[in-house]
């Protein structure tokens, strides 16, 4: 006979990938042990197995929850969105990125830093949802600029120079800092707005 989930299952799924996210984040793949995310997530290492039998099913866990929420916020952008101008639909994108990541540092330090230890199936998984993600921004880029590529292939390196201009702001970004998320947010859509006139 088949297993009944309890019915907190889910939340305490999140709990324990939230916590596990700090404990990577914090010690790192190697030095981080399943005693150690139990202890963080105050639940015993019988239950923690019985959640994920290993580090490596928790880091997959957690980027790929990480990337499908963000993923799906962005469609959920892109479907608001897709009868406004394309300089304005990529601003609200950029600023939904940047608050899918708040709250999210550890977790997103766990895929910058932790994803090459996933087998190739999970990491061809994580592949996917990255690339849906950035399609997204790339076309909204090409939208606004649609000879981006005629003389030389510059899509790519744009949309990834925005992302490098947004992945890393949990290295330097304080919530009571001089500037807030929206507008740091916009900030970045602008510089890059402004480089796109330049691009010919």
């Amino acid at each position: 006979m088949a297993r009944v989930r309890a019915a907190d299952f889910e939340e305490k799924q999140l709990h324990i990938l939230v916590n596990a996210a700090a404990v990577f984040a914090e010690l790192g793949m190697e030095k981080a042990s399943m005693s150690q995310i139990a202890a963080r997530s105050k639940v015993s290492k019988a239950l923690l197995y019985h959640y994920y039998p290993s580090k490596s099913a928790l880091i997959f866990d957690i980027i790929r929850s990480h990337l499908e929420e963000l993923d799906q916020a962005l469609q959920a952008v892109a479907d608001e969105s897709h009868n406004d101008l394309p300089e304005l639909r990529l601003r609200k994108l950029v600023r939904q990125i940047l608050e899918c990541y708040r709250d999210a540092d550890d977790k997103h330090i766990v895929q910058l830093n932790c994803r090459g230890l996933l087998a190739e199936e999970e990491t061809n998984e994580i592949n996917e949802l990255e690339r849906r993600i950035v399609m997204r921004i790339a076309d909204a880029l090409h939208d606004i600029n649609p000879e981006i590529n005629k003389k030389r292939p510059l899509l790519k390196p744009v949309t990834m120079s925005l992302f490098g201009m947004l992945n890393w702001v949990y290295m330097w970004f304080k919530p009571n800092g001089p500037i807030t998320r929206e507008e740091y947010a916009d900030v970045a859509t602008t510089l890059v707005l402004e480089g796109l006139k330049n691009i010919k």
